[in-house]
């Protein structure tokens, strides 16, 4: 019997359009370009949007870097003004600082925007979203635009960096101030500290959309049909597939159907394609995550991981004490500085007692009680008669100070 030859017409196979990034970006001569296409910020925000675990991370360490608020000292009337109204938009200093925050959790680099006159009347403080900015070729400037992956340079807004200031047409003074994480062989940009989680997290996102793929397709049998016919021309094949596709493969496309010709008889038949690698993708996820939270410099408590085995509060406590003094305090510092700066030498005002007020997410003890009650509780000598073991536990730490939010 002669063998005829099975003609493959047309195969269906979807691709996910959702991954894809942006065009590539020319070199151009007025910026340096943030990642090899320009658009590396975009890259991290789209993952930040995915990444459930990654995402939480960013957004704890942003609130927890911002704290609960600010405390001055009392008599600097100016400075708590300025704190609690620090631009025209009526945004408290506490909410720019949580948006610098967040994007230097997220970029590795984040923009503040000093605005002031030439006689220094006034000083406002605007955050700017890191993923519009890019340095200028001559390191002096920070260009804004609305859109990199179609750069006009007639659109673009220019910024020269602090403590240089140029005056635009409404008469004020402007500049902006650029933080970054140092990164070695990276001079124009910072970068994130997670980098090097950043395929974790993309692996955590995929075995997220993996299982929300099956329940789409009610768990059913992955596989491939073979469907026999005659069409007239491949377009016609194409179509048919896709029709198919629609009606019957699910989503994302967990059947692949495949249009052959030649055969003499109808075989048209499904081919499933068992899978025995539940726990393999569990075991995936787990790892992932693990990674994505060490990536972070971070910690499982703080980030929500692990309560459904029970709430510690004295491993929360311990935790947040060590994230307190190894990322916290240091990346508070770095924040701080340069606004005090601003502060102190735009606006005119003494901003040496300006403080930022940080508060644990749990208490092992409430702040009613006395010291001696607490030492008493703790196991440790106490003196109920001691004058200094008559204070409230808020008496001598920061939940008693009044927060400038």
């Amino acid at each position: 019997m002669e063998n005829k030859r099975t003609k493959i017409a047309a195969v269906g196979n979807r691709s996910d359009a959702g991954m894809l990034l942006g065009a590539p970006c020319a070199a151009n001569d007025k910026f340096w370009r943030w990642g090899d296409d320009n658009l590396f910020p975009y890259a991290l925000a789209l993952m930040s949007r995915r990444s459930t675990t990654h995402r939480r991370i960013i957004n704890d360490k942003a609130d927890y870097i911002s704290g609960k608020g600010f405390t001055c000292d009392p008599e600097a009337v100016m400075l708590g003004r300025f704190v609690g109204c620090v631009n025209g938009r009526g945004e408290s200093l506490r909410q720019v600082l949580n948006k610098l925050a967040f994007d230097k959790s997220l970029f590795g680099n984040a923009f503040l925007e000093v605005v002031t006159d030439a006689a220094h009347s006034f000083v406002s403080l605007y955050h700017q979203d890191a993923s519009r900015c890019r340095v200028a070729k001559d390191d002096t400037h920070i260009l804004l635009h609305h859109d990199w992956a179609s750069f006009d340079a007639s659109q673009a807004v220019s910024l020269p960096l602090y403590p240089l200031f140029e005056e635009r047409d409404d008469g004020t003074l402007r500049s902006i101030i650029h933080y970054k994480d140092y990164e070695p062989m990276f001079e124009h940009y910072g970068v994130p500290p997670y980098i090097a989680g950043f395929n974790v997290s993309a692996i955590a996102y995929k075995t997220d959309r993996w299982n929300i793929s099956r329940l789409d397709n009610s768990f059913q049998l992955s596989g491939v049909m073979m469907l026999d016919g005659t069409v007239d021309d491949d377009a016609q094949a194409e179509r048919i597939v896709r029709t198919a596709e629609e009606k019957f493969a699910g989503n994302p496309g967990q059947v692949m159907f495949v249009l052959r010709e030649g055969s003499e008889n109808d075989n048209s038949r499904f081919i499933p394609i068992a899978s025995q690698n539940d726990g393999d993708w569990k075991s995936l996820h787990d790892q992932a995550t693990s990674d994505i939270v060490i990536a972070h410099s971070w910690f499982r408590s703080l980030s929500g991981l692990d309560y459904t085995s029970g709430f510690n509060s004295e491993r929360i406590l311990h935790e947040y004490e060590i994230a307190l003094n190894t990322v916290i305090l240091a990346e508070q510092a770095e924040l701080l500085e340069p606004i005090v700066s601003v502060i102190e030498e735009v606006g005119g005002i003494d901003a040496s007692s300006l403080e930022i007020v940080n508060r644990p997410p749990t208490r092992s003890k409430p702040v009613y009680m006395k010291v001696w009650e607490a030492r008493k509780a703790d196991g440790l000598d106490y003196d109920p008669e001691d004058p200094n073991q008559q204070y409230f536990l808020s008496q001598i730490t920061k939940y008693n100070v009044t927060s400038i939010d």
